[in-house]
């Protein structure tokens, strides 16, 4: 079986998507970063192993999200694109026509309006937590309820809260002040959801023309009570995707297929699960720019460098390349 292998490596999660030569998508796996991507990419693509029929051939690799350009190092991709791109592309295909792209991770969030197929506009937030995977997951861990049930228990609210959702901080105090007057857990997520929903609509998506279909992606679309505020927000349908946590790796692998055949991906195979990377960095002090130099080693040895705006770093690995 041939396929191609997309890799989605965020903050908070790093997502596989295996996918046939037909576009179907033959197997995804969902992890948790926990702050080492390298071992997530490597763990991921072990697991990946593991689940695929043993004549199983990568015929194209693509990456993307914050630490893509790490993934993409580590795995020989044939492309590396950002978050942007790839959820576009993915969504396009999942849902023909979309025109509003609604996507919240773990902790940042964004949304992309699309016309006639083509990113028209976009808009990310990365300031405020209010609303995110992780935020939400911290709020049900306080009031000792799993992360399962969240969306269903705000379903049954029949009278939500007013909850200041401008803040997470201030989301949090005023879920506090709500649960001390003595409101049922239901009706503060339910209030919650709503909040958080105003939020994102008064920020990310200000000024933004909202037209369906709409799709909602990204961890958090799994909370239905989300999905009910945004739907109740938009006096519109919220269309879940079947793959919606991990639509960017989803995205990356549609791109892989288009950038490679059989013959000419750089694929380094699935061996590099039991190699030794290593991502450091330095300062450079050549001049005033002082530039955050990322290099990442294997087995002691470097294999990439970037974040050098002239290239002093990163093109003299490219040279050496060359000469060797």
């Amino acid at each position: 079986m041939y396929g191609y292998l997309g890799i989605d490596v965020g903050s908070v999660s790093t997502n596989l998507v295996f996918m046939g030569e037909d576009g179907t998508v033959k197997h995804s796996i969902y992890l948790r970063t926990r702050g080492k991507p390298i071992e997530a990419v490597q763990r991921g693509l072990k697991m990946l192993k593991e689940a695929l029929p043993p004549q199983t051939k990568i015929t194209g690799v693509g990456t993307t999200g914050s630490g893509r350009h790490l993934a993409g190092v580590i795995t020989g991709a044939d492309i590396i694109k950002n978050e942007i791109t790839t959820h576009a592309i993915a969504a396009s295909n999942v849902v023909p026509g979309v025109q509003t792209i609604l996507e919240i991770g773990g902790q940042d969030s964004k949304i992309i309006i699309l016309r006639n197929g083509v990113v028209a506009d976009f808009a990310m937030n990365t300031v405020c937590a209010a609303g995110t995977g992780s935020f939400l997951d911290q709020q049900a861990a306080r009031l000792n309820i799993d992360i399962e049930e969240f969306g269903p228990l705000a379903l049954r609210s029949r009278v939500p809260v007013q909850i200041a959702g401008r803040c997470a901080v201030f989301a949090e105090s005023d879920m506090i002040h709500k649960q001390q007057m003595g409101y049922n857990v239901e009706d503060i997520l339910a209030g919650l959801c709503d909040a958080l929903v105003r939020n994102y609509l008064n920020n990310v998506g200000k000024g933004k023309e909202i037209l369906p279909p709409v799709v909602f992606q990204g961890g958090v679309a799994a909370n239905v009570g989300m999905k009910r505020a945004f739907e109740k927000a938009l006096d519109m349908e919220i269309h879940v995707p079947p793959y919606f946590n991990v639509m960017g790796a989803l995205g990356a692998a549609m791109l892989a297929r288009e950038a490679t055949s059989r013959k000419n991906t750089g694929f380094r195979g699935f061996g590099i699960v039991d190699r030794d990377f290593y991502a450091g960095g330095f300062a450079c002090d050549g001049c005033p720019n002082v530039c955050e130099v990322v290099e990442i080693t294997e087995s002691g040895r470097v294999i990439a460098r970037w974040g050098d705006r002239c290239g002093r770093w990163s093109g003299l690995l490219e040279q050496k390349e060359k000469i060797s």
